[in-house]
């Protein structure tokens, strides 16, 4: 479990003047609130908040919001009160920690999709702070990653649950990465021959082409610098929940998928982007019909990026 000062140490290493005695303060009354409660697991039930601060701070959230995470159950689960919050912690925490008590209190039963999208929309209705939703994410992360040790129709439960509403929210934030790892942790409990099976020809495919990969990056860096762009790559093998619904949705098998392993190249401004593409395009085979500019055309979430496909 971590320790207060390897979290406070955390948040210094992407904010130096980080309100320690905030940190320190919530540490301490969260332990001290959850004392001897347990998980499903048996850990203590303080190893939860303090896995959700941990996530924050790799998101380099503010220390409000790192305070809540270490508080964010206590309304919940022990006989902690908003008022004792405000008083303690101040007003913003507070009402932060009661916007998660709210969401928590919900009964987030997803039958339909047409259900799960107006729960998405009640949670972005009550959620005046979007630190609530942040801290929400993370703790629902965490509850996934720990998700072995429930009874197997409370994990399908809470797997369906993330898949219809908390993996689109997240996307919809512009928090890829963990929408993803809330796909793929859903998936695994909702079907696991096919994740398992997927996972396993995911995990041949990094062996067989580990070489090809490495050639790749190396040279496209190469090409790239050449040019003048300073740009960073970075291989990537597709998901195992991207690639099942894609499977199911073209009817086709997971060996005619043609883009299995993907590069992302990231450089400092727009038109490094357009002139990378342009070096992309004139060193390797373009696939005709492949291209989408997320640039000129941006997602809901605005994101932005050029997407390309080669051999």
């Amino acid at each position: 479990m971590m320790r207060q000062y390897e979290l406070v140490e955390r948040v210094q290493s992407y904010n130096p003047h980080t309100d320690e005695a905030l940190l320190n303060k919530a540490y301490v009354y969260a332990m001290q609130k959850h004392g001897t409660q347990k998980r499903a697991s048996g850990d203590p039930y303080f190893a939860h908040p303090l896995e959700v601060a941990a996530i924050l701070t790799d998101l380099k959230l503010d220390d409000a919001s790192i305070a809540v995470a270490l508080l964010h159950d206590t309304i919940e689960d022990t006989d902690a009160t908003r008022a004792e919050i405000d008083q303690l912690f101040g007003a913003e925490i507070g009402s932060i920690v009661d916007g998660l008590t709210k969401i928590d209190r919900l009964q987030l039963v997803t039958r339909e999709e047409a259900q799960a999208e107006n729960l998405r929309k009640l949670l972005l209705a009550i959620s005046a702070d979007v630190r609530v939703l942040l801290v929400k994410l993370a703790d629902r992360l965490h509850n996934m990653r720990t998700l072995d040790f429930m009874r197997e129709d409370k994990r399908k439960r809470i797997a369906k649950e993330t898949m219809d509403i908390y993996a689109p929210l997240a996307g919809r934030m512009g928090m890829q990465e963990m929408r993803q790892e809330l796909e793929d942790l859903s998936f695994q409990h909702l079907q696991p021959e096919h994740y398992q099976a997927i996972t396993e020809r995911l995990g041949e495919m990094k062996a067989d082409f580990a070489g090809t990969i490495t050639t790749i990056t190396g040279e496209l860096l190469a090409k790239l610098k050449g040019a003048g762009i300073d740009a960073k790559v970075k291989s990537r093998v597709k998901s195992p929940w991207s690639i099942y619904t894609k499977i199911e949705r073209k009817q086709i098998a997971l060996e005619q998928l043609s883009d299995m392993i993907g590069f992302r190249v990231i450089v400092p401004t727009v038109e490094d982007c357009y002139r990378a593409l342009g070096i992309v395009h004139t060193h390797w085979k373009v696939v005709p019909g492949r291209f989408k500019d997320y640039i000129s055309v941006p997602k809901h979430n605005d994101y932005r990026s050029i997407h390309t496909t080669i051999v």
